[in-house]
């Protein structure tokens, strides 16, 4: 069973002064099969909406990640591939076998037991960062003071960059991320990030360290040029989705302080926000039937994680923040084989930053009213522009 609209997908929905996730989600839900969508660019879509069927997407070997694949839906008004699907190296854009390959050489290094590893330097990180605030006076902006510049910092400490470096990395990942960006903008960027990285490649080649890329470069499974486009796929993932996490999640601890320092907060949080909710497009290069819809090789889908980590018959009161329930089963990291890698590291981030700057600033508070923070309307991930703070 199909139902058609002709622009209800998160692009439209997802404007200045609307909920997030959009309210019309749960309408979407409650149709019968798959809705017929049309994306800006004008390319007809399928979404898919509701929990069950959103994993089925996304672990179905006939339904592709790669844009090479004619059909391929694109999110914005742009002419041509973005370069960095093209860039060697960025495996969320290819199946396996070669997915996996990438895969499998990457997950050594995001194990539970090297990120626990990890903690005293995400943790000096974190307190670092709170410290300058304080000694800054009284007030700060929650985002550009904190949210990213702690998990840029993380992932830079981790790939082996210069701490200088990171402004510059935030520069050009603001503009991977960014839907009004033009195709030009983004060349210009992927450029500028893979000169950067291939020049530090050649410098770990010469004096390794102890991080990521000296490590994977040493060991040969990966080429420099693909080393190149790993690095640059995880300093983008590794920074923009965690600083977004923190930001709303600590605007939404300041408005239920009950659940400072429960950690179970974390989970509820990446499941209540789902930032990454349109980053998941896919195309089916067979015929598949999905919730009851045949699905034609060659046709796109956009699995919704917002829509399906609020879905009514998985998760009680979905629209409430409640850490007590079981969210272990959200898909705000994805699911199967694309699953996000550094899942592990998003979470001891988001832990210890809440932890830390509310055991060490007790009395912080949002310095405007809540209705009036600068969300991301403008982004591929939800967020926020800034959050002023004081204290």
């Amino acid at each position: 069973m199909t139902t058609t609209d002709s622009n209800l997908v998160g692009f439209p929905l997802r404007r200045p002064g609307r909920p997030y996730p959009p309210e019309e989600y749960a309408g979407l839900r409650k149709r019968e099969g798959l809705v017929r969508s049309t994306l800006p660019t004008g390319a007809p879509v399928w979404l898919v909406t509701r929990h069950e069927e959103v994993r089925a997407v996304l672990t179905d070997p006939r339904i592709s990640s790669n844009p090479s694949h004619p059909g391929f839906p694109r999110p914005a008004k742009t002419g041509g591939v973005p370069a960095q699907d093209q860039v060697p190296g960025w495996f969320v854009a290819l199946d396996p076998p070669e997915h996996t390959r990438f895969r499998k050489t990457l997950i050594p290094e995001f194990t539970v037991r090297r990120i626990r590893e990890m903690r005293p330097v995400i943790q000096a990180i974190v307190d670092e960062r709170i410290d300058a605030m304080l000694a800054g006076g009284d007030s700060a902006d929650l985002i550009s003071d904190f949210a990213l510049p702690v998990p840029s910092l993380v992932i830079s400490r981790l790939l082996g960059v210069p701490k200088a470096d990171c402004d510059f990395f935030e520069a050009q990942t603001r503009v991977l991320v960014t839907l009004t960006s033009t195709d030009e903008q983004r060349e210009a960027a992927t450029k500028a990030l893979l000169r950067y990285l291939n020049r530090l490649i050649a410098l770990k080649a010469k004096r390794p360290g102890d991080d990521l890329m000296s490590r994977l470069l040493a060991d040969g499974k990966l080429t420099p040029q693909e080393l190149s486009g790993v690095g640059m796929l995880l300093l983008i993932a590794g920074h923009e989705t965690t600083a977004n996490n923190i930001g709303l999640g600590a605007v939404t601890l300041l408005m239920n302080p009950q659940w400072i320092g429960d950690d179970r907060a974390v989970e509820e949080l990446l499941r209540y926000y789902s930032v990454a909710d349109l980053v998941a497009f896919r195309v089916a290069v067979e015929d598949v039937e999905i919730g009851g819809q045949l699905i034609k090789a060659g046709e796109g889908i956009v699995p919704l994680v917002a829509a399906a980590n609020h879905d009514e018959t998985v998760f009680e009161c979905p629209h409430q923040f409640d850490p007590s329930r079981s969210a272990r089963h959200h898909v705000a990291f994805g699911y199967g084989v694309h699953q996000c890698l550094g899942q592990n590291l998003v979470r001891v981030e988001m832990e210890l930053a809440y932890r830390s700057l509310f055991e060490r600033i007790p009395t912080l508070e949002l310095a405007v009213p809540v209705e009036e923070l600068p969300l991301k309307y403008d982004g591929v991930l939800f967020g926020l522009h800034a959050l002023p703070v004081r204290w």
